[in-house]
């Protein structure tokens, strides 16, 4: 009460009464109706699971959803909406309806005629939506990010300019669902909100090819890749024999060189075209990934750090499981190494190339662990640029039972479609021991104390 009291909104409430429907401004009335407005403002955010208000209806107790929603400035009826609205199996489609009925899409002009238009627009985009709906705000967001992904031309100039408010606030709303998905510990929307994020960035559908996200490759180009292979090119000392499907299998075949990229795509591309799109292609990150388990185990002295492989053929080799004791926390170590340092010259090469994506955004990435038997989240972290190395550690508990489990760890970019990695952990859980868990837990509290 006291903070409201040093508002505009108080001063506002004091010299225009009638506005909020006071008939004076006498201490009792103007305590009264602040009164009252706090209260229902808690009850909306009790009601949006927000917060939690105490038995004694003093104690104010801030809940996960109301956290999310604070850090990226979401309404709680956003958030109200993803609690009752997500599940633990959202699809790509399952994701844009959520992603499009935020509240903070609500004020989205309709203007005259536009129902008219939403409803022409409909039907050249792959998704259906209520036929009943073409005067919504959060209808024509979806028609607008549709067109987004497929290219499609927009009736009017007006649409761009909506396309672009969409955009905006599309990828701050997204990661919120992203942090909604993990603490729910929900993998299969996890992945699919992160491959979301990738089409909102380069405007394309997942099911495209990643070799549409170059600039100036459209559908009729693809089989300029399909027909080449690198024993045609000059003296190619290469290995790569087949058809290009995928933007790792064109950098593959490239090896850096810009006059096999153009060998490639000259015939259907002018030079300035193919100079902006090997910028593009040269530009994209290829990370060398390794990884580590850092932690306590009871035959060793000390904590130890036990290295992961990472091209695991056959799995029944004893060699490529790690055992790992019972029901205690491990850190994975995750180096990332850039390999084509060599195009990164500049400052702003940390800037992701977005041809379609209407503000200039850093490259990053999300590492996700997780177990696919089980369709279980493990841990979420965000990584940002990588220049040359980086090295992360993602902590994860092991589980209560002993034997052989797998888990799966995704490096996805936030940026690009098509450059995601993924790596199996095979772990050998073997029973529990208390001097090993008590010696994790005694280094934890001393990196606590240390941070502190």
């Amino acid at each position: 009460m006291d903070y409201i009291t040093w508002t505009y909104f108080f001063r506002r409430l004091v010299m225009n009464p009638s506005y909020y429907n006071l008939d004076d401004i006498s201490h009792d009335t103007i305590n009264k109706f602040l009164s009252n407005l706090v209260e229902k403002s808690l009850r909306d955010l009790e009601c949006s699971y927000c917060m939690e208000i105490g038995e004694d209806c003093r104690t104010i107790v801030p809940l996960t959803y109301g956290r999310i929603a604070s850090y990226y400035y979401l309404k709680h009826q956003t958030v109200r909406m993803f609690k009752e609205r997500l599940k633990p199996e959202c699809t790509i489609e399952d994701l844009l309806s959520v992603l499009t009925d935020a509240e903070e899409y609500a004020e989205l002009p309709v203007r005259h005629n536009e129902d008219q238009m939403n409803s022409e627009l409909a039907h050249q985009l792959p998704v259906q939506v209520n036929p009943h709906s073409f005067d919504s705000a959060h209808t024509k967001t979806h028609l607008l990010l549709q067109a987004h992904f497929s290219r499609a031309a927009l009736p009017c100039p007006d649409y761009a300019t909506d396309t672009k408010t969409v955009l905006d606030n599309a990828i701050r709303i997204s990661q919120a669902v992203l942090d909604v998905a993990a603490n729910e510990g929900w993998l299969v929307t996890a992945l699919s909100l992160c491959n979301l994020v990738q089409m909102v960035v380069q405007g394309r559908w997942l099911y495209d090819s990643s070799l549409l996200t170059i600039p100036n490759i459209e559908q009729q180009n693809l089989h300029l890749f399909r027909k080449w292979s690198h024993g045609r090119g000059k003296g190619g000392s290469g290995s790569h024999q087949d058809s290009i499907e995928c933007l790792p299998e064109l950098i593959a075949a490239c090896e850096g060189r810009e006059h096999t990229f153009a060998s490639i795509v000259a015939n259907e591309l002018q030079p300035s075209q193919v100079s902006q799109a090997w910028n593009f292609v040269s530009h994209l990150p290829v990370i060398e990934v390794g990884m580590s388990i850092k932690g306590w185990w009871e035959d060793a002295e000390g904590q130890t750090e036990r290295r992961l492989p990472t091209g695991v053929s056959d799995i029944r080799n004893d060699k490529n499981w790690v055992s790992v004791h019972a029901d205690q926390e491990y850190m994975l170590q995750i180096n990332m190494r850039r390999t084509n340092i060599g195009q990164q010259r500049r400052k702003q090469d940390s800037k992701a190339i977005t041809p379609k994506f209407p503000k200039a955004k850093d490259e990053g990435w999300f590492v996700i662990l997780g177990e696919v038997d089980k369709k279980e989240l493990l841990a979420l972290k965000r990584v940002g640029y990588v220049r040359n190395r980086n090295t992360i550690s993602v902590a994860f508990f092991t589980p209560e039972k002993t034997g052989r489990c797998i888990y799966t760890m995704y490096l996805m970019s936030d940026s690009y479609l098509g450059m995601d990695q993924q790596y199996d952990i095979y772990l050998n859980v073997i029973p529990a021991s208390i001097a090993s868990q008590v010696n994790s837990e005694v280094s934890d509290a001393v990196c606590d104390l240390a941070l502190e």
